[in-house]
């Protein structure tokens, strides 16, 4: 049997899926996002719409595969044997598209091609999650599994002892060797940090032969395949970025060390980035939408009265840049007071990611 022929009889009519908010509904369709999000079950469903034969699914990076006799017979097996829609998992574009009514394209980074809808996949929001978790009985508990082990569909399908050297694992298959892995740590380990990339290089380079070249090169790498996001200070083109990860669960997979405030801003980061193109942060303001006039900040635990320093700074910010609302996300406490005439919400996250 030919490559083609194997990747003809595999069948998806058996698989579990769990709705997720975002779907395939366009014929031509282009879907990207960081690894393990959730891109090959997003195919399986839309493919479960069609009978076996008439579809065609190959995946790039099986090694069972000849690619070089796929390049050669594609165009030719689709006419055939009436093909309907092919898949291309992890395609590199290396070579020329042949015609399908359907054509399904999953890859790393964004590409843009005539005739084709992009779909930028994220892992698990919270509500998504919700729908995913068996284990938990409440809502907070699945909260605390979310921010412990992680917003990625196959963490709430295996053992909890388990998640995190999966992400391990995870975090080596990401990266071709280990400098390329000292350097996704290094930016891991600093995600609601403002640090720029040489004060990371100069760090890394002490410990580790690293030139400048290859550590920006990578990280660039990381931002176009969204492993990590750098954002922007307001109005501040020069200002250092804050850093951030798809999944903050990565913390606990690579240190023991608690940054329990950093994790949590960065799931608040990961549900802001399905709703808003236009997030920065300002001085003692941790996202800022200025669509909406809008300033969040995340406070593990909040309490009025012993806050008030943190307060008055934060205030100064909500006049100058004349933000309307502000919200104080917190893991439990729920409060709603007015500071000085501005009104303010503190929410649990479960409560407001819901919201």
């Amino acid at each position: 049997m030919t490559s083609l022929e194997f990747c003809h009889e595999i069948e998806f009519s058996k698989i579990n899926f769990i709705e997720r908010k975002t779907r395939i509904t366009h014929p031509k369709t282009i879907i990207y996002g960081a690894p393990k999000s959730g891109k090959s079950f997003l195919i399986f469903d839309y493919l479960m719409n069609f009978k076996s034969e008439d579809y065609l699914y190959i995946d790039f990076k099986d090694c069972r595969n000849d690619i070089n006799e796929i390049k050669e017979n594609l165009k030719e097996y689709i006419l055939k044997n009436k093909i309907k829609v092919i898949v291309l998992e992890n395609f590199s574009f290396d070579f020329k598209i042949p015609y399908c009514d359907s054509v399904i394209i999953s890859c790393k980074e964004k590409k843009e091609l005539k005739g084709y809808k992009n779909i930028f996949l994220t892992p698990l929001d919270f509500e998504e999650y919700l729908l995913h978790d068996q284990r938990n009985q409440n809502t907070t508990h699945s909260f605390n599994s979310f921010l412990k082990y992680g917003n990625l569909p196959q963490s709430t399908q295996i053992n909890e002892f388990k998640v995190l050297q999966n992400l391990q694992e995870l975090l080596k298959l990401i990266n071709e060797n280990t400098t390329s892995q000292e350097i996704l740590k290094i930016l891991i380990l600093n995600i609601d940090e403002k640090k720029s990339l040489n004060q990371l290089y100069l760090t890394l380079k002490n410990e580790i032969k690293i030139s400048k070249d290859k550590f920006y090169e990578e990280c660039s790498r990381f931002q176009k395949e969204k492993i990590i996001y750098f954002i922007p200070k307001y109005n501040h083109i020069k200002s250092v970025k804050k850093i951030y990860t798809y999944n903050q669960a990565f913390v606990s997979a690579i240190t023991h060390k608690k940054k329990f405030k950093n994790e949590l801003t960065n799931i608040i980061f990961l549900e802001l980035i399905n709703r808003y193109e236009d997030i920065y942060y300002l001085d003692y303001i941790d996202f800022y939408i200025p669509s909406l006039d809008l300033a969040l900040v995340s406070i593990p635990f909040f309490n009025s009265f012993m806050m008030q320093s943190q307060l008055k700074r934060i205030k100064k910010q909500l006049e100058e840049y004349k933000i309307k609302e502000l919200i104080i996300i917190t893991v439990s406490n729920n409060e709603h007071f007015f500071y000085d005439n501005f009104e303010i919400n503190v929410s649990p996250f479960y409560e407001w990611s819901l919201s």
